[in-house]
């Protein structure tokens, strides 16, 4: 045998390896018979001829007949999900090409696959004969009927997006048989879920992931989301129709400039000025130029139009240690020991506090009642905020101290670790503390006229933080229901702190809010209403119609201020040039270094309708995963509709964390002065 003939099949099986490394392993997938089966069977025997050299790349291909091969993470992370050990009989509903029947016969006893079109269904037989897995059975039919006659199965996975899960799949799984499927009524946004069938013929049903699959594509190629269910989408990735214009579009309907600094925000300031709510996003937690230019508005919109609100995307007891600075409420200056919580980055860095020492000073000549606060939205602070009811109980009511202490003594063993505590609870294996957190908080507020008596901005505060550990509490529990669950609960708390602080400001009160674009733009019209999802930005509008503006930040390359896992240390990664199907591309075309665009009052009719259009919109966390940036930071939204303004800043650059030797030795206790 030649080398001719042996080199490209190393280099197939290298770059196999390497695609289960840095796709399959480094994503999360953990069960070893789905990685040594992702590791054996040659993906480049399913795809076509003219696709075989990307067959390991991270993302889906084409296979003819408008359908697709998924990207490798997907069909891992689903085979995970259907936690196989090896003597299973298992159904695929749409063959595709075959590949992950293939790979199911390597995990399971018996494989069934059935897809609904004949020349598929042939491809599939001939790609898993010459691939050595002529075992698996291929049937032609509906694979939304599944196969009656062959039933019970003790694994369906659905390989194409359902509105819901067909009946007949569900009747045709054994007694404790799972099914895994990409669920929703959008086209595009769906969740994948987890059916496992009880003993009674009832389901559990959990919620395991949000994906994106490729839409049916109309005949110019682009979305169509009118499209029947039988086009069944299949792959987590978008393609929507590009306007070749969009670029010269948006350069003539915005303001550019050079630097954040050099900015003119006249118009900006005057269109949101009218608003009593102006909510300032992100794309990222830890970009400094969307800082600067939100300390900037700020600044104007304290100075000009009377705010006196400032909410953050961040833990009301931190929040409420740099408040008692900027207010002159006693406390020593910059109080930088707040949020040492993960991810300290994300307020204790050199921009914010930049904003922080102006409003210090911006108050000082002010009576007290006309200064500008700064207040925490968030509800991680669980054990925190229990400690400052307490300190607080102990100043004014010693006996309600004393059962506070006693009914927060259900969470303190999950100080350190209180989503153990939502799993605990969720398993029987510890009690519920809803009773206990729910009757303090309920305590609270019977005393409210007589405690109010002493210092009203101090029953504010304690009566915050017992509200919010009931909904922390309740949120840790509600997290392993799914991710909508959990994410619509604590959105609902921001807005909630939010209308507490409003209205005990007063009709004056006027409120900026620092939070991430997947925060304060209108959530109905992202995905992420497909999911069930709402956020600020919704709620916000829903509730406050006309009296709000929504701004939303961009970027396309850069550096970013992020960590690599949860509770992971901080590093300054690159961030990747935005993908090519995205509204950041289309801005990035531009060719301007910072683009201020009206999108709403006083914007070009035409650039609205264009951006109006849904494109994928990237969204950076306090995580970044460049790696997988595709099926981890996009989403679908309709630009124009989601904010009122965009700010698009093209080359950005990380914020400075304000180092821990730096920090100021103060009290962790409350200057309560009453």
């Amino acid at each position: 045998m030649t080398d001719d003939t042996i080199t490209p099949r190393n280099a197939m099986a290298e770059a196999r390896e390497r695609m289960v490394r840095e796709q399959i392993i480094a994503r999360g997938v953990r069960d070893h018979r789905v990685i040594r089966a992702m590791m054996t069977v040659p993906r480049e025997l399913f795809v076509p001829e003219e696709h075989r050299d990307e067959a390991y790349e991270d993302r889906p291909l084409p296979i003819g007949k408008g359908q697709f091969i998924p990207q490798p993470y997907i069909v891992a992370y689903m085979l995970e999900s259907l936690l196989l050990r090896g003597n299973e009989k298992v159904l695929e509903a749409g063959a595709g090409s075959g590949y992950a029947a293939a790979l199911l016969a390597l995990l399971a006893r018996e494989v069934f696959a059935i897809e609904k079109d004949p020349d598929l269904a042939a491809q599939a037989r001939r790609n898993l004969a010459a691939a050595g897995f002529d075992m698996v059975r291929v049937i032609e039919g509906d694979a939304c009927k599944g196969l009656p006659e062959e039933a019970p199965f003790d694994g369906v996975m659905i390989s194409f997006g359902v509105a819901e899960v067909p009946q007949t799949l569900k009747d045709q799984l054994a007694i404790h048989g799972r099914l895994v499927a990409a669920v929703g009524p959008h086209p595009v946004a769906r969740e994948l879920v987890r059916l496992t069938r009880r003993e009674d013929g009832t389901f559990d049903r959990e919620a395991l992931a949000d994906i994106r699959l490729v839409p049916p594509m109309d005949e110019e190629g682009g979305v169509d989301l009118e499209a029947s269910e039988s086009a069944r989408p299949r792959v987590i990735e978008t393609r929507p129709r590009i306007h070749e214009d969009l670029p010269a579009l948006i350069s003539r309907s915005a303001t550019a400039f050079e630097r954040v600094e050099e900015a003119d925000i006249d118009a900006l300031v005057e269109r949101a000025g009218d608003a009593r709510i102006v909510l300032l996003g992100e794309a990222s937690h830890g970009t400094s130029e969307f800082y600067r230019m939100r300390a900037r508005i700020t600044r104007r919109l304290i100075e000009e139009k009377g705010f006196n609100i400032v909410a953050l995307e961040a833990d009301w007891p931190d929040a409420a240690r740099i408040d008692h600075y900027v207010r002159h409420m006693d406390a020593p200056p910059a109080e930088w020991t707040a949020f040492a919580r993960f991810p300290t980055w994300m307020w204790r860095n050199e921009e914010f506090r930049a904003l922080v020492d102006w409003l210090h000073e911006y108050n000082r000549p002010l009576p007290f009642e006309k200064r500008a606060g700064i207040h925490g939205l968030d509800l991680y602070a669980m054990h925190t905020a229990m400690q400052r009811v307490i300190e607080y109980l102990e100043k004014v009511d010693p006996e309600l101290a004393r059962i506070a202490k006693e009914r927060y003594a259900c969470l303190e063993p999950w100080q350190a670790d209180p989503a153990a505590y939502g799993h605990a609870a969720l398993t029987g294996r510890y009690r519920e503390c809803e009773a206990d957190v729910v009757a303090m908080l309920v305590d609270l507020f019977r005393k409210q006229t007589e405690l109010m008596k002493g210092d009203g901005e101090w029953f504010l505060d304690a009566a915050q933080n017992a509200r919010l550990v009931a909904n922390a509490e309740r949120y840790y529990r509600v997290m392993y229901y799914g991710s909508a669950a959990s994410w619509n609960l604590r959105d609902t708390h921001m807005f909630e702190t939010l209308r507490l602080v409003m209205a005990f400001r007063g009709p004056d009160a006027k409120a900026i809010i620092w939070a991430h674009n997947s925060h304060i733009g209108d959530a109905a019209e992202t995905e992420m209403s497909a999911r069930g999802e709402i956020n600020i930005g919704h709620l916000v509008r829903e509730h406050f119609p006309g009296e709000s503006w929504h701004v939303g930040f961009g970027t396309d390359h850069g550096t970013v201020a992020a960590a690599s896992e949860w509770n992971g240390p901080m590093e300054i990664k690159r961030v990747r040039p935005s993908h090519r199907q995205s509204f950041e591309h289309q801005f990035h075309r531009t060719g301007l270094p910072g683009l201020i665009v009206p999108l709403s009052r006083g914007a070009d009719p035409h650039l609205r309708a264009a951006l109006a259009e849904p494109k994928l919109e990237r969204a950076i966390g306090v995580i970044y995963r460049p790696e997988t940036e595709l099926a981890s930071h996009y989403f679908e939204a309709r630009l124009s509709r989601q904010f009122d303004d965009y700010i698009w800043i093209d080359e950005t650059s990380a914020v400075t964390p304000i180092p821990a030797e730096s920090l100021r030795a103060v009290p962790d206790t409350y200057p309560f002065g009453l």
